[in-house]
């Protein structure tokens, strides 16, 4: 695996525009692989890190789209369920914005994002499928008492970076998909819940701290955040109303 420092190579790209309701279709399985995204969405971004993390800007053309305002033909034509991510690649359109990071990782060149030893394999593997678990609890404390509700779903995250010690990420010094699971919803929950109810989720909270601090020099990351005041607006409008 590559450690952090290998992604501050990653020279950051031109971003095509979002397409609405009026854009026309790009072809569909015409070679390129395409990674249909939605530049504030948190899915997307996981596998948007993932891509720039393995250095694939040139082989997965980015297909943003506007939600709010979406084309008909990408339900119609491209993916049935109407969400993002998907990915076009070989002849198929394939989702899930867990299932895609660990695609790629498996299916493409670039720096491995996936440790070999199998006691980080396995936690890898615990830390994924607490992922809506982790979410959905912070949702939810939106609507009641946010630092009892929440609270221990960020304690979860401070223990699990204490699980390997020789590094600042949830697999120690290595940089991983776990990561990239986990920081585009704590990016956003870090921002609204300082913002909104005043509740910082690093304090006492040491590692989760650090592990913030550390992702954010990674240049694969940056280049995929929103700006912190259209967070705030978009979950006050989306969660308080």
């Amino acid at each position: 695996m590559a450690t952090a420092s290998a992604l501050d190579k990653s020279v950051p790209e031109k971003l095509p525009p979002p397409l609405d309701a009026t854009a026309e279709q790009p072809p569909l399985f015409d070679g390129t692989t395409k990674l249909y995204t939605c530049y504030t969405c948190p899915f997307a971004q996981r596998v948007w890190i993932t891509r720039n993390f393995k250095g694939l800007q040139d082989e997965i053309k980015l297909v943003p789209l506007i939600l709010q305002n979406r084309p008909a033909w990408y339900p119609e034509k491209v993916y049935p369920p109407n969400k993002v991510p998907s990915l076009e690649h070989n002849g198929k359109i394939t989702g899930e914005s867990l299932d895609l990071i660990k695609y790629l990782e498996s299916n493409f060149e670039g720096p491995s994002l996936l440790p070999k030893d199998p006691a980080k394999k396995e936690f890898a593997e615990e830390l994924f499928s607490y992922t809506d678990k982790f979410n959905g609890t912070v949702y939810t404390s939106f609507k009641g008492d946010v630092a009892k509700e929440a609270g221990p779903a960020f304690d979860h995250l401070e223990n699990a970076l204490h699980k390997f010690d020789d590094g600042p990420f949830f697999l120690g010094k290595e940089f991983s998909l776990v990561d990239i699971a986990y920081i585009p919803f704590v990016e956003r929950f870090n921002i609204f819940l300082l913002e909104v109810f005043k509740y910082d989720i690093t304090a006492g909270r040491q590692k989760l701290a650090a592990w913030i601090e550390e992702v954010n020099k990674i240049e694969a990351y940056k280049q995929t955040k929103t700006d912190p005041k259209e967070l705030v607006e978009f979950f006050k409008k989306r969660f308080l109303a």
